[in-house]
Parts: C-alpha cells; sequence; structure tokens
C-alpha cells in the first residue's frame, strides 16, 4: 500500500523540491515585522476653568447684586437702631404739660375824628379811655387819650409829647408820681417818661394857638401836651379837630 504513487491534486500543485533550500530550517523564518511607528502625542488640554469661562457682564451682575445686598442689610441695622431708639423716647404724661395759653388780641382803639367814648365809659372823674386821631395834615394816626375831669369836663390830648416821639403815660398812681417823677400830687397827672416833665390837666397854660390845659408842675417844656377838641353828642364823646 505503502509503494503506490500518490495521486497528485491538480488544484493543488506540490511545490517543487529544491536541493539544500526545500524543508531547511535555518532558510524557514518567519516574515520580518515592519517597524512600529510611535507618535508623537499632542498635550492633553488642561481642564477648563468654570470661573474663567464665566462672562464678565455675569460677574459684574453679580457684583452689583451683592453690593445691593450689602447696602440693604447695612439700612435694615440703622433703620432697626432708629426704630427701637424711638421706641425708647419717654413719652411725657399730659398732666405733667402746663396749659398753653392763647395770645389775647391787642383790642383795636376807637379812632378819630368821630366817636371815640361813650359818656358811661367816662362816668367818673380821672376817667380816661385811649383812642387815635388821623391828622389830616399828615394822615398820622395820633395816639390819643380822653380825660373826665372834675366838674365834668372832657379833654382829650395827644399822648406824643411836644415836639418829639416820646409817648406820653397817664399816671393815675400817686406813689408812682412821688417815686418816679419825685412830685408829690393829689390827683393823676401826665407825664413824660423821656425827659421827666410832668404836666397837670387842671391848669391852664398858654400855647401857640391859644390857652390850653396842662400846665408844667415839673421839670421843662416848650408848651403842654397838644390838645384834640372833643364834644358830647348825646351819650357819645366825639373827637373832632386837632392842633395845627
Amino acid at each position: 500500500m505503502s509503494d503506490e504513487p500518490k495521486q497528485l491534486n491538480p488544484f493543488k500543485p506540490e511545490d517543487p523540491s529544491i536541493p539544500g533550500v526545500t524543508g531547511n530550517p535555518a532558510r524557514v523564518r518567519p516574515a520580518p515585522q515592519p517597524p512600529r511607528v510611535v507618535l508623537p502625542q499632542s498635550p492633553r488640554p488642561p481642564a477648563p476653568n468654570v470661573l474663567s469661562a464665566v462672562s464678565p457682564r455675569i460677574w459684574m451682575a453679580v457684583g452689583g447684586i451683592a453690593l445691593a445686598l450689602i447696602a440693604l442689610g447695612t439700612y435694615s441695622k440703622k433703620h432697626a437702631a432708629s426704630a427701637s431708639e424711638v421706641q425708647t423716647v419717654p413719652v411725657p404724661d399730659p398732666t405733667d404739660l402746663a396749659p398753653v395759653q392763647s395770645a389775647q388780641p391787642t383790642p383795636a382803639v376807637p379812632l378819630g375824628p368821630g366817636p371815640i367814648a361813650t359818656t358811661a365809659e367816662l362816668g367818673k372823674t380821672w376817667s380816661s379811655k385811649r383812642f387815635a386821631f388821623r391828622a389830616q395834615q399828615t394822615a398820622d394816626d395820633v395816639p390819643a387819650m380822653v380825660v373826665r375831669l372834675p366838674g365834668g369836663v372832657f379833654w382829650a390830648i395827644s399822648m406824643r409829647e411836644p415836639f418829639g416821639t416820646c409817648e406820653l403815660e397817664y399816671v393815675t398812681n400817686l406813689q408812682k408820681l412821688a417815686d418816679g417823677y419825685q412830685i408829690t400830687a393829689d390827683h393823676p397827672m401826665v407825664a413824660d417818661p423821656c425827659s421827666h416833665t410832668v404836666y397837670d390837666l387842671t391848669r391852664y397854660s398858654p400855647g401857640p394857638n391859644g390857652t390850653v390845659r396842662g400846665v408844667t408842675v415839673k421839670g421843662q417844656s416848650i408848651r403842654p401836651p397838644i390838645a384834640i377838641e372833643v364834644r358830647v353828642r348825646g351819650k357819645e364823646v366825639v373827637a373832632t379837630r386837632i392842633e395845627p
């Protein structure tokens, strides 16, 4: 059986046998492998920074919000401190407050020419009443006074010193005449607090326009107080004119 010739496969021909080559293990070597090419690795990009990726506008918005929160906190603390101070202020007891007195309006005085008083208002001797008289020459409202003298006589004078600006006073306190003006009197007088001149309305003295009441009993004066003419009409005392 071993001597039978090998059948050839027409579809797989056998390799030729070359002496010294075929079957030589030294000639059978594996095909060389191509060299391994090592490519350089590109550097790995750093990990992205989250903070640097935020837009500058977002940072500005965050900063503004932070400042607003700080300001709000500061205001809240101040407001709370102010509120606590207000609450600690003691409230005064209404019973401890003194009553407020309303200012009394100055009563208006009558203005002459015209009625300035009634006979009932001047019913007693040495009773008096203030009024004002508008001088026709100067349109000035002159301070004046009408007095009921002994015998039922009404006499009115300007309360501005003659040829001056000091206002005269009608002194009914006899002790004031003695202490302030050093004169002993038994009835009221008209006095000048600036020059300490004292006038007596019960006596006459010559004036530039004739004899008038108000002789100077102390001090020096050029003339008696300026007279204002008055008349009685029924129950009214009427001032008519002032000395020019």
